[in-house]
C-alpha cells in the first residue's frame, strides 16, 4: 500500500503523532481546562496509571514508528494490518467507552466515574446518560475516525 499523495501521508502521520501524543500525555500533563491529572489521580492508582499508559500507548508508537520509517514508500502489509487493526481496535474502544452509553445506553457507574475524572474539563456536548464526552476526548475519537478513513483512501 501506498498514499496516493505526499499531503495525505503527512496528514495521516500528523493524525498519528496527536494520537500518539494524546494516549502517552492525557493523564499526566496538565493542559488546562482540557484535561484534569489530579481527578484522574485520585481515581487511579500510580501503579495503574504508569500500566494503562503503557497498553495504551505503545502499540500506537509502533505503528507510527513504522509509518515514519516507510514514509514515501509502499508500506509493507504487516504494517497496514498493524495499522488496521490497532486504530480499528482504538475506535470500538471509543465507541464502546464513550458513545454508546452517552447515546444509548446508561451506565451508572461508568458514568459516576467519568464525572469524577472529567467533570471539570471543557465539554460542548450537552449530559446524557449522565455522561458528556469532553473536549479532548472528542478530539481524539474525531482523528480516530479521521485516520481510519485515511487508511482506506490508502489501501
Amino acid at each position: 500500500m501506498s498514499f496516493p499523495s505526499a499531503p495525505l501521508e503527512l496528514a495521516f502521520l500528523a493524525l498519528q503523532a496527536f494520537q500518539v501524543a494524546f494516549l502517552w500525555l492525557h493523564d499526566w500533563l496538565p493542559m488546562g481546562r482540557l484535561n484534569d491529572v489530579a481527578a484522574v489521580r485520585r481515581a487511579d492508582s500510580l501503579p495503574r496509571l504508569i500500566l494503562v499508559t503503557l497498553i495504551q500507548s505503545v502499540p500506537y508508537t509502533y505503528g507510527l514508528y513504522g509509518s515514519v520509517r516507510h514514509f514515501g514508500h509502499a508500506y509493507p502489509m504487516w504494517l497496514m494490518l498493524w495499522l488496521w487493526i490497532s486504530y480499528g481496535l482504538l475506535f470500538l474502544g471509543e465507541l464502546r467507552a464513550w458513545w454508546i452509553p452517552y447515546l444509548f445506553q446508561a451506565e451508572p457507574k461508568r458514568a459516576a466515574r467519568y464525572h469524577a475524572m472529567f467533570g471539570n474539563t471543557h465539554a460542548f456536548l450537552p449530559r446524557h446518560n449522565g455522561i458528556v464526552p469532553n473536549t479532548l476526548h472528542c478530539l481524539l475519537h474525531a482523528a480516530t475516525a479521521a485516520t481510519l478513513v485515511v487508511l482506506y483512501f490508502a489501501t
